[in-house]
């Protein structure tokens, strides 16, 4: 994400910080940033709460980072991965005690929905022909926890090395689905949750997990979050929220 959109959604934060729209203290206004591939999930979880409903924003888990450090008035942030926690919690950003691994997730290869190409995971897979003369679509390897674990998986299974100049790097793994959806791309990586949320795409096949580093997703308490992102965090661990995340294809792992 670029520093201008970046500041565009702290602008849009503060805003509506500054301007509730309901009787509520500006201060218990309940502000989440969250990963992009939980927004289907998360917003069902948050249709089902019955305190402050919250203001969430989706991204990408290093533009959700850069949006905190940079002064986003949030109280509450889900990573898509543990590295990106890591680094709010290096910089004292969010309340440590408060931070807890809260789902899990596997990651699919994707097609778009009419496309007639079968392709099973597998070491020395033909991923580059099937490409034909297409791209890859994946979240960006460097900043991208799902490009990342892509990126992890086909170097273990050796065929990397025949993609990585073909690969159309996203800003975020919802993107990335996006592409595939209109047939821009004839294939993707995407988590196995954003393939159910799409029904412009089907699934190829799924990749073991050992393939890849573990796909967990932290939730933490920014550091001063006010009391009702407290109690929605307490939400999303609960049984409701539990059904939901299942419903969606997530492991809970509380």
């Amino acid at each position: 994400m670029s520093a201008a959109l970046v500041r565009g959604v702290v602008a849009l934060l503060s805003l509506a910080l500054l301007n509730p729209g309901s009787a509520s203290a500006a201060e218990e206004r309940l502000f989440v940033l969250a990963a992009a591939s939980l927004r289907n999930a998360l917003d069902d979880a948050a249709s089902q709460y019955a305190g402050a409903k919250p203001v969430i924003s989706y991204a990408g888990s290093s533009a959700l980072a850069r949006q905190i450090e940079r002064g986003a008035p949030a109280s509450l942030v889900l990573c898509a991965d543990r590295d990106w926690m890591d680094y709010l919690e290096a910089r004292g950003l969010i309340e440590r005690d408060t931070r807890r691994d809260l789902l899990g997730n596997r990651l699919a290869l994707i097609a778009p929905r009419e496309s007639k190409t079968e392709l099973r995971v597998a070491p020395a897979m033909p991923l580059a022909r099937a490409l034909g003369s297409g791209r890859l679509a994946i979240g960006d390897p460097a900043h991208v926890p799902a490009g990342k674990y892509a990126r992890a998986a086909l170097e273990r299974l050796g065929v990397w090395s025949a993609v990585r100049d073909r690969v159309a790097a996203t800003e975020n793994v919802r993107v990335a689905l996006a592409l595939v959806a209109r047939g821009e791309a004839p294939l993707g990586i995407v988590y196995e949750t954003d393939a159910r949320a799409e029904p412009s795409v089907r699934v190829l096949d799924r990749f073991d997990a050992s393939l890849h580093p573990p796909i967990v997703y932290p939730m933490a308490l920014v550091k001063g979050a006010s009391p009702a992102a407290r109690e929605f965090a307490t939400h999303l661990k609960g049984e409701v929220a539990r059904r939901i995340f299942e419903k969606h294809g997530f492991t809970p792992l509380n």
